[in-house]
């Protein structure tokens, strides 16, 4: 058990919190895989490289991460009064969601499993 008051622990917990701007996306219809394919390209990259590389991305996973960068940069700008100028992809990641079951009907009366994979896909940006 921790020790001290709820509301000193609650102080302390919110003392170690990322300030960093980010945008996260939950349940997003990507499988982790094919959207780390993406995030990968963008890491460390600064934010107008990395929207030049998700613009021109054929991948369906980087339209769903153009628009979280998208949002990243505004809430960098807008909360924490960045320069957009100045920023850079600190950290992304993919973490796995929960998984749609479905049914596919196969040869004499069979049923095979097909795995709708979700993920959440995070954005975090940092000034340089």
């Amino acid at each position: 058990m921790a020790k001290g008051h709820r509301s000193q622990i609650k102080r302390e917990r919110n003392a170690n919190k990322d300030t960093r701007p980010s945008a996260k996306l939950s349940y997003a219809r990507v499988s982790v895989q094919k959207a780390c394919f993406v995030l990968d390209a963008i890491r460390g990259k600064d934010v107008t490289t990395a929207l030049g590389i998700l613009t021109y991305n054929p991948r369906y996973a980087s339209s769903i991460i153009k628009k979280l960068l998208e949002s990243a940069i505004a809430n960098a700008e807008n909360n924490s009064g960045m320069n957009a100028e100045n920023l850079y992809v600190a950290e992304c990641y993919a973490n796995k969601g929960p998984t749609m079951k479905r049914i596919r009907p196969r040869a004499q009366g069979r049923a095979y499993r097909i795995e709708k994979r979700m993920s959440h896909i995070t954005v975090v940006l940092d000034e340089r």
